[in-house]
């Protein structure tokens, strides 16, 4: 009897991220949240480049060798499917420049004559 080859990591990665974005594209569908006209675009660029190329971006410095999607390109599709399924948090505004860590702004020296 013949062992079982593994299976290629490079064909699972394929897969999983075509899995992804049909996934991102049908929850949003049945919710019923219209995509913007970018990320519709960016669902069908990326699935079509996995399709023809086995990956969706051509620097190696971008992402895992045996990755499909570009790092970046993963946190796109996550934060699409977020959209989707109603997860989307308001963008937080930070607090800006600040100095950290002084609680207290020194005060100018005064002299107590």
């Amino acid at each position: 009897m013949r062992a079982k080859k593994p299976p290629d990591p490079r064909v699972q990665a394929r897969k999983a991220a075509l899995n992804a974005l049909k996934r991102a594209r049908r929850t949003a569908d049945k919710a019923g949240i219209e995509l913007s006209e970018w990320e519709g675009e960016f669902l069908g660029s990326v699935a079509q480049r996995i399709e023809t190329y086995g990956r969706a971006f051509g620097d190696p410095e971008k992402g895992g060798a045996g990755q499909a999607m570009s790092v970046n390109q993963t946190i796109k599709l996550k934060e699409i499917a977020a959209k989707a399924k109603g997860e989307r948090k308001p963008m937080s505004r930070g607090k800006g420049f600040g100095r950290r860590g002084r609680a207290v702004e020194p005060e100018a020296a005064e002299d107590d004559d």
